[in-house]
């Protein structure tokens, strides 16, 4: 059985974040991706504390696809240092991740 995972990263806003999404499912870097409405971030960046309203970019795929993925989402983001956490996915219905597999596979 493949490994599973869900991998997120942020943007500061929706048109950036559905081009990040867009370009991860069309390679098929990720089965899809999800984009949540505005997140309230707070962070130290270069020694100051900010808020900012960013958009959450929530990618499934599978463990073997993640490095493409993760260069994907580096070379298409803006930010010097984008977030990109992969979460492993510990269980799931057997349907769905088998559809996950199938979308991220390259035939």
């Amino acid at each position: 059985m493949a490994d599973y995972l869900a991998v997120l990263t942020t943007t500061d806003s929706p048109e950036k974040a559905e081009a990040l999404a867009r370009g991860a499912v069309e390679a098929r870097l990720a089965a899809c991706a999800q984009i949540s409405q505005p997140v309230t971030s707070v962070y130290r960046w270069q020694g100051i504390v900010e808020t900012e309203s960013e958009w959450q970019v929530l990618f499934k795929t599978t463990t073997a696809r993640y490095d493409e993925l993760e260069a994907h989402i580096r070379d298409a983001h803006d930010y010097d240092n984008p977030e990109i956490i992969g979460l492993p996915v510990t269980h799931g219905s057997e349907a769905y991740l088998g559809w996950v597999v199938e979308q991220t596979t390259i035939s």
